[in-house]
């Protein structure tokens, strides 16, 4: 995977998901368009099993239906638009090939990722966990037999709030490397020292900081523990400046354009 030097790694936050329909293979493929160091998603697991890319737990937000991910299969979900919402809700951007998008399983994305002529990509994938352990368990597994189909390890970096969840991959697959997930309300209930001890804690490689977190004295601190500090989601480009002084290794954006047109 490719390691940001003087300046930090540009990733696409669900794709380039401020100028196409988010967690969509047509928001994965703008992102490199545009000229993204790699991207971040989000996986589920569909009822039969398989690991999907989508944020919420229900269709509401990106089809106006009601039903829950966990309740469809992975195939009836590919059949499902999500992305005609976002061309009703941002006509500047609009595109007739937004309304054709659908749910795409993880390989889908993968074999996206394969196919791009950029081989030094890296891909965020966030698992996104329930109170159900062994289903979580079983997102972790989907994840890693995804990865490994695709030989991937060099590229994948997975994520979660959930550390057990992290810490699962490491069990699974020691090779892909992973990172924890902290926002304001972790940041509220613990110390800086705290965060970064549960992520080194978790077999985490990278910590990933909600913006409001990343303080140059959290930022020190992973990185004095050999862990990569990465910002999310950050749209404005001054935190190009505060990125390469502080030695954050990447940033992850909705517009990734409009991040490397500052740089």
């Amino acid at each position: 995977m490719p390691i940001a030097r003087t300046s930090p790694l540009i990733i696409g936050h669900r794709g380039a998901s401020a100028v196409a329909p988010e967690n969509t293979l047509a928001a994965f493929a703008r992102a490199f368009d545009d000229g993204a160091d790699g991207i971040e998603l989000d996986v589920r697991l569909a009822r039969d099993g398989l690991p999907v890319v989508i944020h919420d737990a229900n269709l509401r937000h990106t089809s106006g239906r009601k039903a829950k991910v966990g309740n469809l299969t992975s195939a009836r979900l590919s059949e499902i638009d999500v992305g005609s919402w976002f061309n009703r809700a941002h006509h500047r951007f609009a595109r007739l090939q937004y309304s054709r998008q659908t749910v795409p399983a993880l390989d889908d994305v993968f074999r996206l990722l394969r196919n791009q002529s950029r081989k030094d990509f890296v891909v965020y994938i966030e698992m996104k966990t329930c109170r159900t352990p062994s289903l979580n368990a079983a997102l972790a597994r989907a994840v890693v037999e995804a990865t490994s189909r695709h030989e991937l390890h060099k590229q994948t970096v997975v994520i979660s709030f959930n550390l057990a969840a992290v810490a699962k991959i490491k069990e699974l697959d020691a090779s892909i490397r992973t990172g924890a997930l902290f926002g304001p309300r972790q940041r509220a209930i613990r110390s800086v020292k705290t965060i970064v001890e549960a992520a080194l804690t978790s077999g985490a490689s990278e910590i990933l900081l909600h913006r409001l977190i990343a303080t140059p004295r959290m930022v020190g601190r992973a990185r004095a523990s050999d862990l990569y500090p990465v910002v999310w989601t950050v749209d404005d480009p001054k935190w190009l400046g505060r990125a390469s002084r502080c030695g954050i290794h990447a940033l992850i954006t909705n517009n990734p354009a409009r991040m490397i047109e500052a740089t």
